[in-house]
């Protein structure tokens, strides 16, 4: 069974500053902000949301297939997800623009502020799924993450038609598609994920409550940060799942897509929700650790025992035979 995930494909880069960005802000001033911050480093690194999840399914010992747009200037990075055990066949190579950039800046507070250029990414829209499917053969599972808006859309809207089981991860795009796009999105996905401030403004987004929403999909999967995970669904009793601690954050950025991949790999490896959130926050906690998005390595003996000390000895003997080798 397959696992296609359509989103993002960006190069990150990420730089830090070492101050805090709220002491450069004059509470009367705010309407008319010109800031400019001195940062000490700068990583490039590679990223986007799908290539994210992609990368960490594939450390995980899955195949995913990626499917995105991309620039010209790709191939060192196609080289390095295949390297990964990610299937790159399906990604859409633009004639005239070039792959997405992230450009963040963390300070000392874990704070953000980024700008992200959407480039090939607006060609993402022309892709069709049909294709992917075919070639693919049996697909169990496609993930809509964030994307051009009406790529979105246009997926979830296939994987209806042609009855193929989807997930839908709007993240930072709701703040971009109106109510209508974000109810196309949610309805009739496996999985819908939000953290917090996430699911409020889907909530306002769609003027749905947050049952109507549960009527919509089959599991809701609700990240909160240190506090763990909470999903849902419409007639089951909810599940919490704790985070796991981190003593030292290296960088926030992808911890959310890492916990997707975490999460996804268990359901496809036929873990309980309540093991693939505790994959996924164990996986969230790697990345934490690490500076850039694919940045880590997964050892399995190693990974299971920090799913042990956090779970149990029953999660880590359930999860450890199916991590890759």
């Amino acid at each position: 069974m397959q696992l296609v995930v359509t989103g993002s494909i960006a190069t990150d880069h990420l730089m830090t500053f070492p101050g805090r960005f709220t002491d450069s802000l004059v509470s009367d001033q705010l309407e008319s902000i010109s800031l400019s911050f001195l940062v000490d480093e700068l990583d490039v690194r590679r990223g986007g949301v799908a290539a994210n999840i992609c990368f960490a399914l594939g450390s995980l010992g899955a195949s995913p297939a990626l499917v995105g747009a991309v620039g010209q200037d790709f191939a060192d990075y196609r080289s390095w997800l295949e390297r990964h055990g990610v299937d790159t066949d399906h990604v859409h190579v633009s004639e005239t623009r070039h792959t997405s950039r992230f450009l963040c800046t963390t300070d000392t507070d874990q704070n953000q502020i980024a700008s992200f250029y959407a480039g090939a990414m607006s060609e993402a829209r022309e892709i069709e799924l049909g294709p992917v499917a075919e070639r693919l053969g049996n697909v169990d599972l496609v993930v809509v993450a964030p994307n051009d808006p009406v790529a979105m859309v246009r997926h979830t809207q296939e994987c209806r038609e042609r009855g193929i089981r989807f997930a839908a991860d709007p993240s930072q795009q709701l703040a971009r598609m109106d109510g209508s796009d974000v109810r196309q999105l949610v309805t009739g996905a496996a999985y819908l994920f939000t953290n917090n401030y996430e699911t409020q403004l889907l909530l306002k987004s769609t003027g749905w409550t947050q049952q109507e929403v549960l009527d919509q999909v089959g599991c809701w999967v609700m990240t909160q940060g240190a506090d763990g995970v909470r999903i849902e669904t419409s007639d089951g009793e909810p599940v919490s799942v704790p985070a796991v601690a981190v003593k030292d954050v290296a960088d926030p950025t992808g911890v959310g897509d890492a916990f997707r991949a975490g999460f996804l790999w268990g359901v496809h490896r036929d873990l309980t929700v309540e093991r693939a959130a505790q994959v996924g926050c164990a996986l969230a906690a790697v990345v934490l650790e690490s500076v850039g998005t694919q940045e880590y390595e997964l050892e399995s003996t190693e990974f299971a025992g920090r799913i042990a000390r956090v779970y149990g000895d029953a999660a880590a003997a359930e999860i450890e035979p199916k991590l890759a080798r």
